[in-house]
């Protein structure tokens, strides 16, 4: 505790902030506009926007939010399907608390379990395997939701069943791979990004190389941060020295979890049970290789193969911006929604549902602003 103190220190944080404003209003110079950097990772957005520095920066550059929150990026037509399992005869569904309240295109999870679905909510994967192993006469579908960071508590839950012999324990996975976003996100002409703050939890998993690709292969400057108020200005410091020396790389910013290779066991245990495939993003469409899918070896323990279920086409919702605000083209206050018809407690989009949603971080922490 005493070691993330010092990355509490408001004195620190001050002294390097007017650095960052310096270094800011050359690079404005340079470019001739504000720099625009997007903060990749939800918890960054909610960081970013509870300690102010939004409204603190806004004058000298522009930091708009990412892909980075997993619930929000789940597709209308998944989230759908979630609700099609609860609604079947003896099926119990399995979910991290985020996904509750996510509203489909007719309805959400909280309403399903409200109507009489038996739809729980477990702090982590093997907790669902132990409720299966429990409750024999249940079949147990567990919603796999997630970037790398949680994908590997999920393998490692199909595997402790498959140990066990927990048949009624399967998995529909929706989880998704981070960089092939972000190459969605650099290829739209209509998006313009000069610097990237990447994922900290992400990046413990696959490590700082896995994102080299975007200083190597599109000029850009990125920077790996922590989650404390001076990881982030720090990044932005680093950011913007990159620009100002014409410079691209990739910097670890968070070297005291990141490693070069990430984590070796954790990569292992996704890469046995899950493979790489297409996957359809809230606001992307369908980005090729950037989903993780059940392999076939554990068939058994697939949802998606265990129960056929029929959803109708998706409706979206009227005027929300949400697809927009992931693809970095908006921030919330551009959403004619926001505040007005679409709050914490009649949310229209999940961007205001989940704790890592950039709309939930702006209404709670900028809105007033």
């Amino acid at each position: 505790m005493l070691f993330l103190e010092k990355f509490r220190d408001p004195v620190l944080s001050r002294g390097l902030l007017a650095r960052v404003i310096n270094r800011a209003q050359k690079v404005r110079e340079k470019l001739g506009r504000p720099a625009v950097f997007m903060e990749v990772c939800g918890t960054h957005t909610v960081a970013i926007s509870r300690a102010g520095l939004r409204s603190i920066l806004g004058e000298y550059m522009e930091l708009r939010s990412g892909p980075g929150c997993p619930v929000c990026v789940t597709d209308y037509a998944d989230i759908d399907r979630m609700v099609a399992f609860a609604s079947l005869l003896g099926v119990t569904v399995g979910t991290f608390g985020d996904m509750m309240r996510v509203p489909g295109s007719r309805t959400s999870l909280e309403r399903q379990r409200a109507a009489g679905a038996d739809v729980r909510v477990f702090y982590s994967p093997r907790d669902a395997v132990a409720y299966a192993a429990e409750h024999p006469e249940r079949q147990l579908v567990f919603l796999g939701v997630g970037f790398e960071t949680t994908a590997p508590g999920v393998a490692a839950a199909i595997a402790e069943a498959r140990g066990k012999g927990v048949k009624n324990f399967s998995v529909y996975s929706t989880h998704k791979v981070v960089p092939p976003a972000m190459r969605a996100i650099i290829a739209d002409p209509e998006i313009r990004i000069d610097g990237f703050i990447l994922p900290g939890h992400v990046s413990t998993i696959i490590g700082r190389r896995s994102f080299d690709f975007i200083a190597t292969e599109y000029g850009l400057p990125a920077v790996v941060a922590g989650f404390e108020t001076l990881d982030i200005i720090d990044a932005i410091y680093c950011l913007l020295g990159q620009i100002l020396d014409g410079e691209a790389r990739v910097e670890n910013g968070y070297s005291r979890v990141v490693r070069e290779e990430g984590n070796p066991r954790a990569r292992a245990q996704m890469a046995e049970f899950f493979e790489v495939g297409d996957a359809s993003w809230r606001g992307f469409g369908i980005i090729p290789q950037s989903g993780l899918n059940i392999r076939p070896a554990y068939r058994d323990f697939d949802a998606a193969a265990r129960f056929q279920v029929t959803i109708e086409p998706p409706r979206l919702p009227r005027g929300c911006a949400c697809g927009d605000l992931l693809k970095g083209k908006l921030t919330p206050g551009d959403c004619r929604l926001f505040g007005k018809v679409c709050t914490p407690a009649h949310p229209v989009g999940p961007c205001m549902v989940s704790s890592e949603g950039a709309c939930a971080a702006y209404y709670q922490y900028e809105r007033r602003q």
